[in-house]
């Protein structure tokens, strides 16, 4: 009875003492567990609001670099710009003029290379004949003015167009119609050139006397000045060009033909031949020999005072004595020119047509010079024409 209770009173506490020990054991489990949860939770808010933190100090530091990084940029995409404009062909500048409230602007603008297209004379290979000046013009034609003996001869019997020249027989007209010289006579629309539209420093309205639209398109080839006279011919225009081509005629210019005054059309046409008869005939009008070989000049156009000068270089050369000139180009006829000169003594008569180059027909002016002063007229004439027995082109 007595061991029954002892081990009664035994098996008691140790079931107490065990039940204890499994509380003690699960409050300890439970605190191991929870404790690096809690510290877990904790430490990610701490490194959430961290985040959060950097995240705006990222956002004020890429907006206060924003700039410099669009400047970055833009300068990286400005050098790649460079490089590929470095890399293509440089594309030809243009001076152009324009004219706005009255006043004259110049501007500078690219634009695409356009070769000019072939003149006349080269489509029919008058520059492949050769002579022996080595002149780069495809015609060349020069006489002794007192006698027309031909002296050099380079295709003289080729029709070709003639551009300003035309000028020399538009001058002849006007002084043959005995018109007042102090008339005066205003540019309209009528004027302008509707062909090649090419500009003019006479803007429409502007007056002038007759003497000088005569002064004007003789020395600097003034395309309005030319234009307005023969519209104030008697009879119109149409008169005028009927009295150009019978002048032609009677000067015995039978491969000539006249369609304007001023000579921007391909159909005004000639030979050398022809115009060393036209040269000759303009000689014997003083005022188209003084008009021509002037320098400069200036004109009041009722709005304004306008500067001429003269489209021909030489007559600024004082080693040069020319007695009459007259310049010409559109692209049909190349570079032009017809000049009466004195040479080595010896008064001449020179006519270079369709050359090549701005300045060439000036350099073959100062060859043929050379030439003459050589003794070069003494020899036989220099027949190089590819069409020396047959009508012409």
């Amino acid at each position: 009875m007595k061991s029954d209770k002892f081990l009664s009173f035994r098996l008691v506490p140790s079931s107490v003492v065990s039940t204890a020990l499994s509380v003690a054991v699960s409050v300890a489990i439970s605190a191991t567990l929870l404790a690096p949860e809690g510290a877990f939770a904790a430490s990610q808010n701490t490194a959430a609001a961290k985040t959060a933190k950097a995240k705006k100090a990222t956002k004020k530091v890429a907006k206060a670099d924003a700039p410099a990084k669009v400047a970055k940029k833009a300068g990286a995409t400005r050098t790649v710009a460079a490089k590929d404009d470095d890399a293509r062909p440089a594309a030809k500048k243009r001076r152009v003029s324009y004219s706005m409230n009255g006043r004259h602007h110049t501007a500078v603008r690219r634009v695409a290379f356009e070769p000019r297209q072939p003149s006349v004379g080269q489509a029919f290979g008058l520059h492949e004949t050769p002579d022996s000046l080595m002149l780069r013009s495809g015609v060349a034609y020069v006489v002794d003015q007192n006698s027309l003996e031909p002296l050099f001869d380079k295709n003289s019997r080729a029709v070709v167009p003639i551009a300003s020249i035309s000028k020399l027989m538009t001058a002849m007209v006007v002084l043959d119609s005995k018109a007042p010289l102090t008339e005066q006579i205003e540019v309209t629309d009528e004027d302008r050139d509707f062909e090649k539209n090419t500009g003019s420093r006479l803007s429409v309205g502007s007056v002038l006397s007759r003497e000088d639209m005569l002064h004007i398109a003789l020395m600097a080839s003034e395309n309005r000045a030319a234009a307005a006279l023969s519209r104030y011919y008697p009879g119109g225009r149409p008169a005028f060009i009927a009295a150009m081509n019978a002048k032609a005629k009677q000067l015995g210019m039978t491969d000539t033909h006249f369609e304007n005054s001023t000579g921007l059309t391909s159909h005004n046409v000639s030979t050398a031949r022809d115009l060393v008869k036209m040269v000759n005939a303009a000689y014997q009008y003083p005022m188209i020999r003084q008009f021509s070989t002037d320098h400069s000049y200036d004109v009041n156009t009722g709005k304004r005072t306008l500067a001429y000068n003269s489209t021909n270089a030489l007559v600024r050369n004082p080693s040069w004595d020319i007695g009459l000139q007259k310049t010409g180009f559109i692209n049909e006829a190349g570079e032009c020119l017809v000049m009466q000169s004195t040479i080595h003594g010896r008064p001449v008569i020179m006519v270079l047509l369709d050359s090549s180059g701005k300045y060439s027909r000036f350099a073959d002016a100062t060859r043929v010079r050379t030439w003459l002063d050589n003794g070069g007229a003494d020899q036989q004439p220099r027949i190089t024409s590819a069409d020396a027995g047959g009508a012409g082109t």
